[in-house]
């Protein structure tokens, strides 16, 4: 048991939509990320997902709405649910999401990150 840094953990990669573990809880890997730009539509099928935003702003595009994450704020997609995250700015965030969860879900292209790794 150590506390960990999480701006020194961040500081620690530059690439974008590839999430890095820093812990587990149960079943479930926290995990940091960078994110710019548009990512692609997907979905979770067995799996929930949050997104807390560290630094800047993230909109989660849903079919039927988009929201609006601001810094301090998080949201929980429940599985099943198709959405795309943007990323007009540099976002960090911090993800709570199972063990199994790939970042591009039902879709496999070349943002796929089958093996995450642990900083």
């Amino acid at each position: 048991m150590e506390k960990i840094n999480i701006a020194e953990k961040l500081s620690l990669f530059n690439e974008y939509w590839s999430p890095k573990i820093i812990g587990e809880i149960n079943e479930s890997y926290v995990k940091l990320a960078k994110l710019k730009g548009d990512f692609i539509w997907h979905t979770h099928e067995t799996e929930d997902e949050m997104f807390y935003v560290l630094k800047g702003v993230l909109t989660i595009k849903f079919r039927e709405k988009d929201v609006q994450l601001n810094e301090g704020e998080c949201i929980v997609i429940p599985r099943g649910i198709e959405h795309m995250p943007v990323a007009e700015e540099e976002v960090h965030v911090m993800l709570v999401e199972s063990m199994a969860t790939l970042n591009t879900g039902n879709i496999i292209n070349e943002r796929t990150v089958e093996t995450l790794k642990k900083i």
